[in-house]
């Protein structure tokens, strides 16, 4: 039992090393990823944050939406790292490699480990620039050291749901288009959450359907690590959306897999 898990820790290291050396060759997917939560950050901060933040209270303008704003740009940018995991899955399985590994003395749980391991080390990177921005056009939280822990936690949590699930979606498209095209409804749903209004500020289908999709509470979680706002109970439904999100995901990868049905 220790060798086999021994062995699948390695193939699994092998898989994550082939993974990162691949995004430090192509640097432009990384950046990509940062890019338009970058430029959602700075489009709504100074062309809609000074009317935006006038209803946000405690003295209203660009700054306090900054302050709303950044930690669901955050989450939204944890989200835009689902299409470059689905699209990098799916060229594996387009061009052959799959085949050849399958052939191998490797663990077969490896190569979706060294994926989903890579694509979240990948986005948290991502999350070091959105928030180096931030900081530079004027976001000052007030958490402490536990909080920021526990704040990072919480991102990674939801970049290992999100990966698994873009993961599956990449082993179900037949194209890399088709890959880039099944994650954009993971991507679009923080724009239907708490990220850039209030809920409550929303008609009412539209109010119901924000207070219930899983973003919501992670950016409200966050939000409240990072700013002081009220958390409640949207920490503890937050990691339940994870844990069910990445569950779900990860079998769903899996039966994908090891079926080969896809192709």
């Amino acid at each position: 039992m220790s060798s086999t898990l021994t062995y699948a820790v390695r193939d699994s290291t092998t898989m994550l090393r082939r993974n990162l050396k691949h995004a430090i060759r192509y640097p432009a997917v990384g950046f990509g990823t940062a890019a338009m939560p970058i430029l959602m950050l700075l489009l709504f901060v100074y062309a809609f944050g000074g009317s935006i933040g006038a209803g946000l209270g405690a003295g209203g303008g660009r700054s306090v939406y900054l302050e709303y704003l950044t930690p669901g740009i955050l989450i939204m940018a944890v989200a835009a790292g689902a299409m470059s995991t689905s699209i990098a899955v799916c060229t594996d399985m387009t061009e052959g490699i799959i085949n050849r590994f399958r052939t191998m003395n490797i663990s077969r749980a490896s190569f979706m480990t060294g994926h989903v391991l890579g694509s979240v080390i990948q986005t948290m990177t991502s999350l070091v620039l959105v928030i180096g921005v931030a900081l530079a056009v004027g976001f000052r939280p007030d958490a402490s050291p536990l909080e920021w822990l526990a704040a990072a936690g919480l991102l990674a949590a939801v970049a290992f749901a999100v990966t698994w699930l873009s993961a599956a979606l990449g082993l179900i498209s037949k194209t890399v288009e088709s890959a880039s095209n099944k994650p954009l409804l993971v991507q679009f749903l923080p724009f239907l959450g708490s990220a850039f209004v209030p809920a409550d500020s929303m008609s009412p289908g539209l109010r119901w359907f924000a207070e219930y999709q899983p973003f919501t509470p992670m950016t409200e979680t966050l939000r409240g690590l990072l700013t002081g706002s009220a958390i409640g109970h949207d920490a503890w439904i937050s990691l339940a959306w994870c844990a069910g999100i990445g569950l779900a995901g990860y079998l769903w990868s899996r039966s994908l897999f090891n079926s080969g049905t896809t192709r």
